[in-house]
This record gives structure tokens, sequence and C-alpha cells, in this order.
């Protein structure tokens, strides 16, 4: 098949990027061949059609309370996949590294790197894996963004040492699959919130509820796969009555005795100063006779007028 125009423009544009980045893999290549070489391999058979995401796909999707990871990782998969191997590799068809260049073929059979069909452009293990750890991450929490970047990285690195995809293909790659696993996180959203509104229908509340571990004679083994949880504060305890219930006794306490020292720290308290009663205060009159009981009405008082013109009586 002769090369397209969009295969021979990545090729000319990305040359020095591509370029750069497997010499540099072929450098740790020439010097730790044979166990770099097994190890990438090991890696890229992990990856391969991304087979390890849809079987840890099918037993999510077998768990109640992982169904929901398990439909949004299958999904982001296959998403990646369509855009990938189907749509794109067709379309650019760029031709892999050690068939386009005899530098990059003299590096691939100096490694001993198995030969490979297909078109390079873009990476379908690395489209497989970003697909798939996005949507663990955006299903379980932030906790998960080092172990997927880490993991897509791992991959994208074996792709480039076996010559079988160029950097650029495995960066396009990336971008692709972080695209799929937001599609399917959207998709998986809409799906589950439409059946856990009708949750009382019975078909939608055995898709909901089925557990395959119920059926199972043997338990399986916990997996770190759970629902992130968020951190809340702790309540603030409430504050204390100000006053007792009137149904419960009030607590006295003793006064504490000051010691000698304490009470000569202790300010003496000051001496209230009364006023005499001066010429102008008002007096009480006695009632008539001395042992004379108090009369039941107002007390009547008397004033001393002022001035100096009175005329009292004589």
């Amino acid at each position: 098949m002769a090369t397209t125009a969009s295969a021979i423009w990545l090729d000319t544009s990305l040359h020095g990027f591509d370029h750069f980045f497997l010499s540099i893999q072929h450098f740790f290549g020439e010097h730790l061949h044979p166990v770099l070489t097994f190890l990438m391999r090991f890696i890229t058979f992990m990856g391969e059609k991304g087979w390890p995401f849809f079987l840890l796909a099918l037993l999510f999707m077998l768990m109640a309370s992982k169904r929901d990871l398990g439909v949004c990782i299958f999904g982001a998969v296959c998403c990646g996949a369509l855009i990938t191997n189907i749509i794109l590799k067709d379309t650019v068809a760029r031709p892999r590294p050690f068939q386009s260049s005899i530098e990059y073929e003299l590096w691939w059979n100096a490694i001993g790197s198995p030969a490979e069909d297909g078109f390079s452009f873009p990476s379908g293990h690395v489209t497989a894996c970003a697909a798939g750890m996005t949507a663990i991450t955006l299903m379980r929490g932030k906790k998960w963004i080092l172990p997927s970047v880490i993991t897509v990285l791992v991959m994208a690195i074996s792709r480039n040492y076996l010559m079988a995809h160029y950097p650029s293909d495995v960066l396009a790659a990336a971008v692709i699959g972080v695209f799929s696993g937001a599609v399917a996180w959207f998709i998986t959203q809409f799906i589950f919130r439409f059946l856990r509104r009708r949750a009382d229908v019975p078909i939608f509340g055995l898709i909901l509820d089925f557990d395959i571990q119920e059926v199972l004679p043997f338990r399986l083994p916990a997996l770190p796969f759970g629902k992130s949880e968020k951190k809340t504060a702790p309540a603030k305890p409430a504050r204390r009555a100000q006053e007792a219930p009137a149904d419960e006794d009030v607590k006295t306490y003793p006064a504490r005795r000051q010691t000698p020292a304490a009470k000569a720290e202790t300010p003496a308290a000051k001496p209230v100063r009364t006023r005499a009663a001066g010429a102008h205060d008002v007096q009480p009159t006695r009632s008539a006779g001395r042992h004379a009981a108090p009369d039941a009405g107002a007390a009547k008082k008397t004033v001393r007028p002022r001035g100096a013109g009175y005329q009292g009586k004589h």
C-alpha cells in the first residue's frame, strides 16, 4: 500500500522528536539487550489487544459494588479500539519504524524484536492502557492518577523500545485513550443514574443488585478498586447549656480554701461610704403609742418645708 500524505507529514515533521527518543532507548538496548528485550516483550504481551482490561471489566461487572467501574472500563477500551484500530490506523497508514528506515531496521535487529504487522499510528496497546486507566481514575478518585501515569508510560516505552511504534504514535495514543476514558465515564454516569431512578422496576433492580459473590461457594479476594471515600471533618461537640434543665439536680461544689499567701495577695474590699442623714431627708413618722401596731395602710411621711418665710403653728 502506498504511503499516504498524512503518514509522510508525520515522518517529516516529527522526525527529530521521534529519532531523539528512539536513539536513547537504543542506547540502553545495546548495553542491556537480553534483559530489557525480555522485559519489554512481556509488558507488550500484557497490553495485547487490551485483554487484561477486558478481563478486569468482566469481573467487575459481575460484582454489585464494582459494576459501574466494570462498565466504564469496558466502554473506554472499546471506544479507544474503535478510534485507533478501526478508524485511524487504516486511514493514516503509517509504516512501522523498522519498515520505513534502514537505521531503525538495524536497531530492531540488534535487540531481537519480533516482527509485527499492521500500521504504526497510533499505538493500540497504549490506547487501551490509557483508556482503561483513565476510566479507573475517573471512577475511583485522584489516588489512581500516579499509578495510571506510570502504567501508560511503561507501556509506551516498551512499544518504542521494540521499534513497533514511533514516540509520536504512543503520544497520540495516550491522548486518544484519555478521551475515550472520559467519554465512557459520562456514558456510565448516565446509565447508572437512569437505573437508580428506576430501581423499583424488577429488571433494573436485578441489574443493580445481582452479585456473583452471593452465588459462589467461596469468597473472592479483596481488590484495591473500592470507591473513594471523602474525608469529612469530625463533628464539633455541642455547646453545653447555660442553665441546667429543671428536672436535673444542679451540682454544687464547695468553695476552695485559700492559703495564707493567697489571702495576702487578694486585694482588700473597699469600704462603702454612707451619707449621713441630712436636714432635707425624708423621715417616716411614728404612729401614736409606743407599742402600737403598725398601720395597715401606707405610712404617712412628713416633709420639712424649705424656706425662711414659713409660718409654722405655735
